[in-house]
């Protein structure tokens, strides 16, 4: 199943709303980044969450998430284009926390206290940041947070992670609602109500629910416009241009020392884990070429 997107709104212009399928993607950065099941719960709502908002940028424009709390996992970092692609990882991978209730413990793997920053480079001069306390450290909580608080755009974001028991993600997905101007309060009510029913984001994945699927049960009898439809994947920006580029930014004085000391160079993607091998004739080539 491709992983896809879907993005309305309603006939009234008072809702705007995305809805999401992110099973293949999350399992691929999972697999990259070699997640335990509560890494990869936190890993994949947040590069779902990641996906809904960069689905609202224009064309050229990228947005960046970081989590960062006082829980044993210590960060999560994402990024979202324009275009559907996403990339991230987690502070640290090897964490498997389960609550009383037999879930996996993704707010305690990330910890009560700490911060949301959210970083937009929408092609101006300076990129756009906003920073929130996480509110609940569930992901999907803190995001809605962040829309009402920095953005004041009042939102709801459902978003799951289904880890199976041989650690493989068979679901994942989520969706985003936003209210409009001028508000409408009868129809916000109705819209809470029906996220309370729905059991769980993963459960309608599993039983085989799509994004238009979700989209139609929270805005039954709603009229809308679906905006468009998008293809989304795990895809990193790195290649070994921009690697170059980083070692160059060491300076002068240590490249030569890498090439005196280490000799052949490897530098891993924090992003996707590609590795990246520099010989010590690729290092004095860059030297030269300073």
């Amino acid at each position: 199943m491709t992983d896809y997107l879907v993005r309305i709104i309603t006939k009234s212009g008072n809702f705007r709303a995305l809805a999401c399928v992110t099973t293949d993607l999350v399992q691929e950065a999972c697999r990259r980044h070699n997640t335990f099941p509560t890494a990869s719960a936190a890993l994949g709502r947040a590069l779902t969450g990641c996906e809904l908002m960069g689905a609202m940028l224009k064309t050229g424009q990228r947005v960046a998430l970081k989590f960062e709390g006082n829980g044993p996992l210590k960060k999560i970092v994402v990024e979202a284009d324009s275009n559907g692609a996403v990339h991230g990882y987690v502070g640290v991978p090897d964490i498997y926390m389960v609550r009383e209730d037999g879930k996996l413990d993704v707010a305690g793997a990330l910890g009560k206290a700490g911060f949301l920053t959210v970083t937009k480079d929408l092609g101006l001069k300076e990129l756009y940041k906003g920073v929130v306390q996480l509110y609940t450290s569930e992901i999907a909580e803190d995001l809605a947070y962040y829309f009402t608080e920095s953005e004041q755009t009042p939102s709801a974001v459902g978003l799951g992670v289904y880890v199976g028991p041989d650690a493989t993600i068979s679901a994942a997905g989520g969706f985003l609602i936003q209210s409009m101007p001028p508000h409408d309060e009868e129809m916000t009510d109705r819209l809470m109500e029906r996220i309370s029913r729905i059991s769980s984001v993963t459960q309608l994945i599993r039983e085989g629910k799509m994004p238009e699927d979700m989209l139609d049960m929270l805005f039954e009898g709603v009229p809308y416009d679906t905006i468009e439809k998008r293809v989304l994947a795990f895809q990193c920006s790195c290649n070994r241009e921009k690697i170059e580029r980083v070692l160059i930014s060491l300076g002068r004085e240590e490249l030569a020392n890498m090439i005196e000391k280490q000799g052949d160079t490897e530098v891993r993607c924090e992003f996707c884990t590609e590795l990246y091998r520099f010989s010590r004739e690729d290092i004095k080539r860059l030297l030269e070429d300073m």
